[in-house]
């Protein structure tokens, strides 16, 4: 029932919802519709979809949030940080957008989108996100005086990733394939989680050795690629201050091309209109016939 705006493509929706239900898809689309309803468009676009996407997943950006000037830069040289290394990692999720306006808890954002639902996770992809995560904290200390406590969930978040590859998944090549630990959740209070530990406190040792050379080894390449890439953060930092908001298409092009493309170069631009046809004199049916003209031919 909501009117679509020609061209919208509903798969770039589809693939920043994984797991939605049908309910949170409509809820989605029902936002968009009252977005773009405000700004008197007369269909739903992209843009509207995106917006109650980021609105709902993420929280409504909170643009009278007073920010000043040095929180922005450290902001922006964070999701920089991310943004860049995600673009160097052939096994990372594509980059979607890098915004640095707040939206929820968050002072900026870096979005992913990846190119098809994932049921497992290979080791591969997992290694590449622990290098993006690290990504944040690395650039504060390349390109700041100071760290801040901006990378707190990704360094959370990277720390749960290479305790599961070690104890869930077996993927330490040191312990080999094996699950360390057994968790017992206790359903009815509030899925509480008890870790009972099935090894001794020497392996205990080992799997901490493990958890913290796949972290380590992580924050070591992304060290090494933003610092050979320095060019490159600065010129997106500069992009996110003057814009706030730059797409994942502008951030490849300043990787790889130390620029951002134009339309034409992408080959986005629509085709060239073909030239006119030359004026042909149509006869006016109204008008009487042309006199004929005598022929010396018998």
């Amino acid at each position: 029932k909501i009117c679509l705006a020609e061209g919208t493509d509903l798969s770039i929706v589809a693939r920043g919802t994984p797991g939605c239900s049908g309910a949170d898809l409509a809820n989605i689309v029902n936002e968009a519709a009252l977005i773009a309803s405000r700004q008197d468009k007369p269909a739903v676009d992209l843009d509207d979809l995106e917006e109650a996407r980021d609105k709902i997943l993420w929280g409504k950006e909170r643009r009278s949030h007073v920010i000043d000037e040095e929180q922005q830069k450290l902001t922006a040289y964070h999701e920089a940080g991310h943004a860049i290394l995600s673009v160097l990692e052939p096994d990372a999720d594509p980059l979607h957008k890098i915004t640095i306006i707040p939206r929820g808890m968050a002072l900026g954002l870096t979005a992913f989108l990846p190119k098809k639902d994932r049921v497992s996770l290979s080791r591969k992809h997992l290694l590449a996100q622990l290098v993006v995560s690290m990504g944040g904290r690395v650039a504060e200390e390349l390109f700041l005086p100071d760290i801040c406590t901006g990378a707190r969930q990704d360094i959370k978040q990277a720390t749960q990733i290479a305790h599961s590859m070690v104890c869930e998944w077996g993927m330490s090549e040191k312990l080999g394939p094996r699950a360390f630990g057994k968790n017992e959740e206790l359903v009815f209070l509030g899925r509480e989680v008890n870790r009972t530990q099935d090894y001794s406190n020497r392996t205990a040792e080992r799997i901490d050795d493990e958890v913290d050379a796949l972290l380590r080894n992580a924050y070591e390449r992304a060290h090494r690629l933003l610092d050979e890439h320095r060019d490159a953060v600065e010129l997106l930092v500069k992009e996110l201050l003057a814009r706030e908001t730059v797409s994942g298409e502008d951030a490849v092009d300043i990787v790889r091309y130390g620029r951002i493309r134009t339309s034409a170069e992408r080959g986005d631009a629509p085709p060239p209109a073909p030239p006119p046809a030359p004026d042909v004199p149509v006869a006016d049916p109204a008008s009487p016939p042309p006199a004929e003209t005598p022929s010396d031919s018998p």
